[in-house]
């Protein structure tokens, strides 16, 4: 089959969360299992885009309302993913270095949908498949069926899959006009509360609709930031498929980022060489459980309860244990960690911002990794943290409930709880404590996280028959 993937990330070319690490995985093993796969996504100005080779091979005139614009799109030169890639570039509009959080963001993507849709339809043949991922390319199902200028697109099956459905693309209706000529009568497809919402009408009009993890498509149907009722009408089309991850980038065994490599048999030694690095460069502790978070600090993620959690764990449990925290998003909780860090007497540490090696290193060196998360629809940091020997604290919800499972089950490996609050998250850092101070059953978790399959093999296979059922 032929499968064109249209995203607005993919990792390593732009990368803001999980739907970047997706589609740069899922092509690329769906390519080894003898099928051809292509990512189209935005022109960002990005340090892969300088530092590879690249050639043009189209270049296109639309439009966008009453905008008309060139664009072309290049082709990665050398395959160097393990698929072909594909930029689209429109001067001006996405050739920026941020991926999201410009005024003009509702332009910037819908005009990028166009431009592939347009240039889909310059071709001699039909993918077999247009898979597009969230609100960012959700209205390119609508534009092939309904929009006048495509209807030759129209019998290509598409599949939308979820990665949030908090960010839905809203648009007020007096921007109706940036979407190519349509069929009026089909309005309702493209509303949603008065306004136009992306996201619902990728879901009305996709052939097939995943989300990235069972538990998450479960809970969309009793919370979906105003969708409920849309995912539980379509039910009989929406599918559960779990993520993988990619374990050629994560495998502690081979890693390129960090010094100390270790497997499952050598879980010991390495894990305790890449804690002492950790520890000596940010002053903390290594005899103590290190307890670490990598995320954006936003509230999705339950970020902002970490300042009273990291307090109320000092106070109550004592201080036996040092957190570090590597992440950006909000101020305010940006601010009260810093407080926090303040007053933890040097068993806190914190890093602003985002850095992969030092990802790597986290995920090698800590002993746990805390994801307190709100909303996950599937999550990969646990993934990665548990190939690593790092034993998940996560709140049991989404993607978390689908992969962790607690110690105290019978072949447990985790810590899981159950609720977004500050209360819940001292008394799981407790256990984490606890545990700690077990090291034979710490080292048997660990051997069983290790062992666990998190690779992208399963899950594309069950892509690949759902195309196939299409």
């Amino acid at each position: 089959m032929e499968v064109i993937h249209v995203s607005a990330e993919c990792y390593p070319v732009a990368k803001a969360g999980g739907l970047g690490d997706v589609v740069g995985a899922l092509p690329k093993y769906q390519h080894q299992a003898g099928h051809i796969a292509k990512v189209v996504m935005p022109m960002y100005q990005t340090k892969f885009l300088n530092t590879h080779e690249w050639d043009v091979v189209h270049k296109g005139y639309t439009n966008l309302g009453n905008w008309w614009f060139i664009y072309t799109i290049i082709k990665e030169r050398h395959n160097t993913l393990g698929f072909d890639l594909y930029l689209v570039d429109i001067n001006g509009l996405l050739d920026r270095e941020r991926i999201y959080g410009y005024d003009d963001d509702s332009a910037r993507f819908i005009s990028f949908q166009i431009a592939v849709v347009d240039w889909l339809s310059s071709w001699k043949h039909h993918p077999d498949v247009i898979h597009v991922h969230d609100h960012q390319a959700a209205l390119i199902p609508f534009m092939i069926k309904h929009t006048y200028r495509y209807q030759q697109l129209r019998d290509i099956p598409t599949v939308l899959t979820i990665h949030n459905a908090e960010y839905q693309g809203w648009l007020g209706w007096d921007k109706s006009y940036f979407i190519p000529a349509w069929d009026t009568w089909k309005s309702g497809l493209l509303e949603w509360n008065n306004s136009i919402n992306a996201l619902a009408c990728g879901i009305r009009c996709a052939w097939k609709v995943t989300t990235v993890s069972r538990s998450y498509l479960e809970e969309l149907r009793g919370s979906a930031n105003g969708l409920e009722a849309l995912f539980e009408y379509e039910k009989g089309k929406c599918t559960g498929i779990l993520n993988g991850i990619d374990t050629k980038v994560w495998d502690p065994e081979t890693d390129r980022y960090i010094e100390n490599h270790f497997n499952v048999k050598s879980r010991s030694g390495g894990k305790a060489e890449n804690k002492k690095l950790l520890c000596e460069r940010f002053a903390l502790d290594e005899k103590k459980p290190l307890i670490s978070f990598i995320g954006r600090l936003v509230g999705e993620k339950g970020a902002d309860l970490l300042p009273a959690a990291i307090g109320d764990s000092f106070y109550y449990i004592g201080r036996k244990m040092n957190f570090l925290i590597l992440g950006s998003g909000s101020p305010v909780i940006v601010e009260n960690l810093e407080k926090a860090r303040t007053l933890s007497e040097g068993d806190c540490s914190i890093y602003i911002g985002y850095d992969e090696t030092l990802s790597h290193l986290i995920y090698a060196g800590s002993d746990f990794i805390l994801m307190p998360s709100r909303v996950e629809p599937c999550g990969l940091n646990q993934m990665y943290a548990m190939r690593y020997g790092t034993i998940p604290i996560v709140r049991n919800t989404g993607g978390l409930k689908d992969t962790v499972r607690d110690f105290g089950e019978p072949d447990g490996y985790g810590i899981r709880f159950n609720n977004a609050i500050v209360g819940d998250i001292t008394q799981a850092v407790w256990r984490a404590v606890q545990l700690y101070d077990d090291p034979v059953l710490m080292d048997e978790l660990r051997r069983r996280m290790m062992r666990l399959d998190f690779s992208w093999e399963s899950s594309m296979k069950h892509y690949l028959d759902l195309y196939a059922s299409l």
